[in-house]
């Protein structure tokens, strides 16, 4: 077994750390997160210690330190195999069946752990997903291959805009841009009947509704400042995706 890194008086500090950084940028609540640090530094010896977090940064100092440490949050996904992982790891700590070296290594194997499925499996979801959806919306059995069409294509677009900009808004925005513009012709060539229940069935792969969960349930859970922050990332979400589709009916 590899040994950690880290000093030994830091590891239970760096283990919190690194266990709310993984279910923060996995997509987890900003409560559950702060819920599952402080387990972990209870188990590991640390009572008394405080944790402050927020969608794009954690604080947390230990009790017998009088310095407080930051880890930075750029990047959000959603990833709930990691957060159901870590979840697991504060289980075997809590109950002693996992030693503290144990945990920050599997930790960290976690955390440089790739998505669990990969990119094309995620397009064909998404497209198959979205036919479903147009079917559910209203639209005829013609309208099923128009949709899955546009929800493929729409949501491997954002995938590679957004790895490629880096920019998410950008993403959202020239994808829905480019379903309604697929949409629009699919139906004039008469391939699909219903372009309205196409768009909208298309775009629900790119809807923001774990943002949207999260950011009521962190209000309801009294975080003012993670929940308006993330409500308000899934406002912006939904103008762009919404804008993309305006642009769409008004130039067309």
């Amino acid at each position: 077994m590899e040994e950690s890194l880290i000093p030994p008086d830091q590891e239970p500090v760096e283990i919190c750390l690194l266990a709310g950084k993984i279910m923060l940028q996995s997509g987890a609540e900003t409560y559950r997160v702060e819920d599952t640090m402080t387990r972990l530094a209870t188990s590991l010896g640390l009572p008394g210690s405080q944790s402050y977090v927020t969608p794009t940064g954690i604080v947390f100092q230990s009790g017998e330190m009088q310095w407080a440490k930051l880890i930075r949050i750029v990047e959000r996904t959603t990833d709930l195999e990691k957060v159901a992982a870590v979840n697991n790891i504060s289980r075997q700590l809590g109950n002693g069946t996992l030693s503290p070296e144990a945990a920050y290594q599997q930790l960290v194997r976690i955390d440089t752990s790739r998505h669990a499925y990969p990119l094309p499996l995620q397009i064909v979801a998404a497209a198959i997903a979205s036919g479903c959806f147009t079917f559910m919306f209203g639209g005829v059995g013609k309208d099923l291959l128009p949709g899955i069409l546009c929800g493929g294509l729409g949501f491997a677009a954002f995938l590679w805009l957004h790895r490629l900009v880096r920019v998410k808004f950008f993403a959202e925005f020239t994808a829905s841009l480019m379903i309604g513009i697929v949409a629009y012709l699919l139906v004039q060539i008469h391939l699909g009947t219903a372009l309205d229940k196409i768009i909208i069935g298309s775009v629900m792969p790119l809807v923001p509704g774990l943002l949207i969960t999260n950011a009521v349930r962190d209000l309801m859970a009294g975080h003012l400042v993670s929940g308006l922050s993330r409500g308000a990332e899934a406002f912006l979400t939904a103008f762009a995706i919404g804008a993309g589709i305006a642009v769409v009916f008004t130039v067309l």
